[in-house]
């Protein structure tokens, strides 16, 4: 269905809207007070849908979008659209939107959560504690290397990584990034390949878009140049990470720490990363705050009511062709 027949059904019925994940209740009382219908997917009105939510980072190829014939706008939740088949959604003239910036600061705050924990060695002190080795005075755990005048390098310097860079300067760290262009951020080292950032810094904070050119961009050469005394943090996706090479890293106990909230094939964590005595995991909450949540749910509506009123979404990923 084109983009002007969306609007005209929307003005003579309700909008048939599909959800392709579980999604938060906060999005579905949303688009229902909007007068949208949201039918389940065993509902057959779920097949008529003309707009469909998903989350970015799943698989969203043919195969999906042969089940939604009349889909006219594909809305991703979140930034990313890593998993999304462009190519896919082109053929069939389907317009894809992105909700830009809606959990930039919520993941950026859980990047530097993770990044605090790393550096005061908070999984020891916790396991400290647990193991009750704080009552015995000869087992003191040693200094840790704290924040301040500690080297910190961004890997993407788009929303996300800036907001990082803004937190890590409001903690006295050194800082530099790598990205496609210099982004110009004053006193912020650029360095044009990540391998030299990797060396430079102390800790590596991978906040840059996945695609086909940074799948699997820290490599072995990458973890290597970082060394035994570095630590590494994800909060982008898990593809960015070659994760064969990163648990024979961990395996050899070859990183003093490592904090992630994505995996390259989530939910399954490798088994070298749960072993890991200095290692901080969470399961893909980066932006499962209160406050991006609601941004994600206007950043959503907005693009649908874009998409009806002039047949282009307010954040396109691309636009129907």
């Amino acid at each position: 269905m084109s983009a002007e027949k969306t609007g005209e059904a929307a003005g003579a019925t309700s909008l048939v809207v599909a959800l392709l994940t579980p999604l938060p209740a906060r999005l579905v009382r949303a688009l229902e007070d909007a007068g949208y219908l949201v039918p389940v997917q065993a509902d057959p009105l779920w097949h008529s849908a003309t707009v469909a939510v998903t989350r970015g980072s799943l698989p969203t190829g043919d195969d999906v979008l042969a089940q939604l014939p009349q889909l006219a706008l594909l809305c991703c939740w979140g930034s990313g659209y890593d998993g999304i088949d462009l190519q896919a959604t082109s053929r069939r003239g389907i317009a894809v939107s992105r909700s830009a910036g809606g959990n930039s600061a919520s993941v950026a705050d859980l990047a530097m959560g993770f990044v605090i924990g790393l550096l005061r060695n908070l999984p020891q002190a916790q396991a400290h504690v647990a193991s009750g080795a704080w009552h015995n005075a000869g087992q003191r755990l040693p200094s840790a290397r704290g924040l301040t005048g500690t080297r910190i390098g961004v890997f993407g310097a788009g929303d996300v990584g800036r907001r990082i860079l803004a937190r890590a300067r409001a903690f006295e760290m050194v800082l530099g990034c790598c990205s496609r262009r210099d982004p110009g951020l004053p006193e912020v080292r650029y360095f044009a390949q990540l391998q030299d950032l990797a060396h430079w810094c102390d800790v590596l904070v991978i906040a840059v878009r996945a695609d086909a050119s940074t799948q699997h961009a820290v490599n072995a050469d990458v973890l290597r140049a970082l060394g035994p005394d570095a630590c590494l943090v994800n909060v982008a996706r898990g593809s960015i990470v070659d994760e064969a090479a990163l648990c024979a890293v961990l395996e050899r106990r070859e990183l003093a720490g490592f904090a992630s909230d994505v995996f390259e094939n989530e939910p399954a964590v490798p088994p070298a990363m749960l072993a890991f005595p200095n290692a901080l995991l969470t399961p893909h909450v980066g932006g499962a705050t209160d406050h991006a949540q609601q941004a994600l749910v206007e950043a959503v509506m907005g693009n649908i009511r874009s998409f009806v009123a002039t047949g282009r979404p307010a954040h396109p990923v691309h636009d129907v062709v």
